[in-house]
């Protein structure tokens, strides 16, 4: 509840908001409310169940009273409050019982402060004048000061090339190298494995966000998300397969919008339907990475992705990375590739299958596991690419070619001519 303070937000809102239990507490909140000059009807009658019903349907004011003194599971209802309660919200709870335990529990799920009955002017007044501290603070989300923040989205020409891989990749060598607050979302809602990939469970933050837009806010950004580290918190879901992905993508700007807020460090793992289904899902991403092998079906695709972005997000840079690359046993050799694409690829990464299997056994992202290997230098070489754009670098991968191979629907002379060739092996 006390989640970063969105500017614009409180006129909309009121100052001051209580519901207590019992009247000798209101008798001395009421004077001091006023004194605050605040008015003395927004103390109302009624403890925490009476404000999480009254909040379920009204804005929350910039500071709450709640009274704690009817509940049998404050902990529990503290958090439907919470549930109810918009980001920036500064709540105070009032209590009968003297337990240090309660207090810190309290503080720790949000609550700004705790006060014990019977209430006193002077302690009510304290509470509130600290209260109002909060605002006058520096606003860490002030535009005046707005840190960069950087998205990147990870996307596969096709299945299997290590679009996934690449993504928890890059969000872990942010977070655990870096040490960049970063937001790891993997938009492959039933099949998704960012959260595998790390050896965590994916849990419901995701499905429940697609399900209820409404909701998202940057106290649901705090309970929802997972933590891989202290700088990394993903959403992922393994949604059950008999639920069809019902939903306009209005939840997924909003997920991107709140990122923008709490994180500095953005890696959107999505999928190439996604980018179909959803295109404004790039309207304010940075930086693409086109993961790709060099085959002809990765190449034909390649060219349609990198065409749909310079139409539809021409705003976004384009990195092409050829991932699980194998010496001599390529269908189109890198030169013939690039010049289908009419681009350079920007990094190339080796094919490692022990590495990638030791990944998997500990648990942990490639990168993570694989330092001293050539694949995962490789991976960290993208990670600093896609950090220097957010200083004001310009990615340039575009090459100039006379002709394009698969631009002139080659793909039929090419398959001949490497079934004829006796150099190559065969894959």
């Amino acid at each position: 509840m006390n989640a970063p303070w969105k500017p614009g937000t409180p006129g909309n809102r009121d100052a001051f908001n209580a519901f207590i239990c019992d009247e000798a507490a209101l008798d001395v909140l009421r004077p001091v409310v006023i004194e605050m000059g605040w008015q003395p009807e927004k103390c109302n009658k009624g403890g925490l169940r009476n404000a999480v019903q009254s909040l379920s349907i009204t804005a929350s004011p910039n500071i709450l009273m709640v009274d704690l003194s009817e509940s049998g599971d404050p902990l529990s209802d503290i958090n439907a409050l919470a549930e109810v309660c918009e980001p920036g919200t500064v709540v105070i709870a009032v209590g009968q019982v003297n337990d240090v335990r309660l207090y810190r529990d309290l503080v720790a799920s949000g609550i700004h402060d705790y006060l014990l009955k019977p209430l006193s002017p002077g302690q009510v007044r304290d509470a509130l004048v600290n209260a109002q501290a909060v605002f006058a603070a520096p606003k860490h989300h002030d535009p005046a000061v707005a840190k960069r923040h950087i998205s990147t989205a990870v996307i596969g020409t096709r299945g299997g090339v290590g679009a996934s891989t690449l993504a928890t990749s890059l969000a872990w060598l942010f977070s655990a190298d870096e040490k960049m607050p970063t937001a790891l979302l993997d938009l492959d809602v039933h099949f998704g494995t960012g959260a595998l990939a790390l050896d965590l469970e994916p849990g419901r933050g995701l499905t429940d966000a697609i399900e209820n837009p409404g909701r998202i806010d940057g106290l649901f950004i705090e309970r929802a998300m997972i933590r891989a580290n202290d700088h990394l918190a993903i959403l992922s879901a393994e949604a059950p397969m008999n639920s069809p992905l019902m939903t306009d993508g209005a939840a997924f700007v909003q997920l991107e919008e709140e990122f923008r807020q709490a994180f500095e460090m953005t890696v959107i793992d999505l999928p190439r339907n996604m980018l179909i289904n959803f295109p404004h899902l790039l309207a304010d991403v940075n930086v693409v990475i086109l993961a790709t092998e060099m085959t002809l079906a990765g190449a034909r695709d390649a060219i349609r992705i990198l065409s749909w972005l310079k139409t539809n997000a021409a705003h976004v840079q384009p990195i092409v990375v050829a991932n699980k690359v194998q010496s001599g046993v390529a269908e189109i050799s890198k030169a013939d590739f690039e010049a289908s694409i009419e681009r350079k690829i920007g990094y190339t990464i080796p094919y490692d299958v022990k590495a990638a299997t030791n990944a998997a056994k500990l648990g942990q992202t490639f990168a993570d596991a694989n330092r001293s290997s050539k694949a995962g230098s490789t991976i960290r070489e993208i990670a600093k690419t896609i950090m220097g754009v957010g200083e004001g670098e310009v990615i340039d991968d575009g090459v100039k070619v006379k002709t394009s191979l698969l631009g002139k629907f080659d793909l039929k002379s090419l398959l001949p001519k490497k079934e004829k060739s006796p150099a190559p092996a065969q894959a």
